[in-house]
Order: C-alpha cells, then sequence, then structure tokens
C-alpha cells in the first residue's frame, strides 16, 4: 500500500495518519499547543525550510485543524496560525505520545512536566470503558466492526 492511499482506507487510525504522520506536521501541532503562531515563530523554533513549514501549515489549514489569520506588521500583512476546536481535539493524541516518549525515550526521567494550571497535578492519559468506567489496556479490548464499515464498503 503506497502512503498516499491511507487516507482511502476504511480505518480511522490509517486515515488520520495519512494527514499527522510525518514528523514535521506532529512538530508544528506540538509548537501550536505552545501557543506559537507566527510562520517566522514556527521556523525559528523548529529549524525547517520555509517549503516544507508552508506546506504543513497549508494541509493542517485545508484539513480544519488551523485557521489561518491575517495581521500586520509595519511592512506587510503576515499570518498567524491559531488551533480550531478540531486541532484541539488532537491533544491527547499528542498527549499520549508525549506519555510514551517519557516512558521509553527518556531514560533520565521526562523532558517537561505538563501539569494542570489549577492544582500542579500531572497531565496524564487514561483509556477507560465507557459504560463500567474500568481503565484498560490493549488486552481488554476487542474489535467489532462499526457502521462506517458498511457504509464504505456499499
Amino acid at each position: 500500500m503506497r502512503y498516499e492511499d491511507l487516507e482511502q482506507q476504511p480505518c480511522s487510525i490509517l486515515r488520520p495518519l495519512a494527514l499527522l504522520g510525518d514528523r514535521w506536521t506532529l512538530a508544528v501541532l506540538r509548537q501550536a499547543f505552545s501557543r506559537v503562531r507566527r510562520f517566522e515563530d514556527f521556523q525559528t523554533t523548529l529549524g525547517l525550510s520555509r517549503s516544507v513549514l508552508s506546506d504543513r501549515l497549508d494541509r493542517l489549514v485545508a484539513a480544519g485543524i488551523l485557521n489561518k489569520h491575517a495581521y500586520r506588521d509595519t511592512h506587510r500583512t503576515r499570518h498567524e496560525y491559531h488551533l480550531t476546536n478540531k486541532g484541539l481535539d488532537l491533544y491527547p493524541v499528542l498527549t499520549a505520545l508525549r506519555t510514551w516518549g517519557d516512558k521509553y525515550m527518556a531514560p533520565q526521567g521526562p523532558f517537561a512536566h505538563y501539569r494542570h494550571r489549577h492544582c500542579g497535578g500531572d497531565a496524564e492519559i487514561h483509556l477507560t470503558c465507557s459504560r463500567c468506567e474500568q481503565e484498560l489496556s490493549a488486552r481488554d479490548i476487542e474489535l467489532e466492526m462499526g457502521p462506517g464499515l458498511d457504509a464504505y464498503a456499499s
């Protein structure tokens, strides 16, 4: 299967992977969650080429994850990028990656602590059952086909 074909697959993991699955897109999102807004600031903090950054920002805008807002500096009109609600809903995905990275790729401990602003507790991801609220692992899950697969097959 080619990378370009992922967005056509009947799978809610592969489809987002087609949009978000390269390192620079996730890095741009990490910066957006850190309140980086301006093209120049993304470029400075990430150190990537203007063309790659422009492509990733355009892709995220087209997908409705970021909104592009014009502002005027002393010389010309420039743009800021703000997370939409769809973009904000990606925060648990990045938090899950960070949690995994802290556990397996930071042998000296986390590089940063993500704390609840009001009480100081750690921000954590928990997978729970919607019915009994029991915490779950991959071993507790069984796959059942959903209505989207029937619609895809039609």
